[in-house]
C-alpha cells in the first residue's frame, strides 16, 4: 500500500466544493481544510506510485477549480 499526502491550491471561496469532489476520486481516504499556503490536503492510500500519479495528476488536478498540486508520498 502507497500512501500519499496531496496538497491542493483552489480558486477562491470553491475549498468546500472542491474537497467533496476530491473525497469522491478513487483512492481519496478523506481531505481536510487547512489553513496556511494550500486550502486542503487529501490523503491518498493505493496500491502502486503510479497509482498515486492517477490519482492527484489526472483525477484531482483536473477537478475544476484546482489551481495547482504537491504530491507527497509517505516513506514509513
Amino acid at each position: 500500500m502507497v500512501r500519499a499526502y496531496v496538497m491542493v491550491k483552489a480558486h477562491s471561496g470553491d475549498a468546500d466544493r472542491l474537497k467533496a469532489e476530491t473525497e469522491a476520486v478513487e483512492g481519496v481516504v478523506d481531505a481536510h481544510i487547512v489553513a496556511g499556503d494550500v486550502d486542503f490536503i487529501a490523503t491518498v492510500e493505493v496500491e502502486t506510485p503510479a497509482d498515486v500519479k492517477t490519482a492527484a495528476a489526472t483525477h484531482i488536478m483536473n477537478i475544476d477549480g484546482v489551481e495547482d498540486t504537491q504530491t507527497y508520498v509517505a516513506m514509513d
